[in-house]
């Protein structure tokens, strides 16, 4: 039993701290600020939920498809930093947003695309959740330290749809000019962060080639 409870506590402290709620909500207002109080709420949920179905998908076969596809953690960071960049230097140029929803149906692409990529990959499910995923479910030895990695993975996600739905008050609050000036300020972070990403998973690849 304290195996499990502290295989339990490993599991959410190492997901809610790579996930990070409180670190992509105010990214999220800014993608969000011209969409409606429900359709935040579909695309925080959306979002939320494509995170959970990959993080239980590549605990159960991660291992496997990385090895089979020739595909490392690192390359995974370096194609989300460059995921980043872009989305940043957007924010930074306040474009993020400015996308002419006035037809129903655009409106609707605009929230699916913003809450799969890059929203629940690799916002919420970045590099580090997923190798977190993998490496937790080969140390479950048994089906209940697998049962509570799932349970982990989706009390996480749930607490970050709930950090996103409740950033509406705080977009409503902000009004217009907040939002532009969060936007740009967010943009800059969010490239800063791509770079981070972009060299920590080059830096490893550079020296298995020089290794070569």
């Amino acid at each position: 039993m304290e195996e499990i409870i502290g295989f339990a506590l490993l599991c959410f402290t190492s997901f809610i701290t790579l996930m990070n709620p409180l670190g992509i909500m105010p990214v999220f207002m800014s993608m969000t600020s011209s969409l409606s109080k429900q359709e935040r709420k579909h695309t925080a949920q959306k979002a939320s939920l494509v995170a959970f179905l990959t993080l239980v998908a590549f605990a159960f076969s991660g291992q496997l498809l990385f090895k089979f596809f020739g595909i490392s953690v690192n390359s995974f960071r370096v194609v989300g930093g460059i995921i980043f960049f872009m989305m940043g230097y957007d924010m930074l140029q306040a474009r993020l947003v400015k996308v002419k929803m006035s037809k129903e149906s655009t409106r609707k692409q605009y929230v699916s695309d913003i809450s799969i990529t890059p929203l629940a990959i690799p916002m919420i499910c970045g590099p580090g959740a997923i190798t977190s995923s993998i490496v937790l479910m080969e140390d479950a030895s048994n089906a209940g330290m697998k049962a509570v990695l799932i349970s982990s993975i989706f009390l996480v996600c749930l607490i970050t749809f709930l950090v996103l739905w409740s950033s509406s008050k705080i977009t409503q609050w902000l009004g217009e000019t907040g939002n532009k000036i969060m936007m740009r300020l967010m943009g800059l972070i969010v490239m800063v962060i791509a770079v981070e990403f972009f060299f920590s998973g080059l830096k490893p690849i550079i020296q298995d080639i020089l290794k070569i």
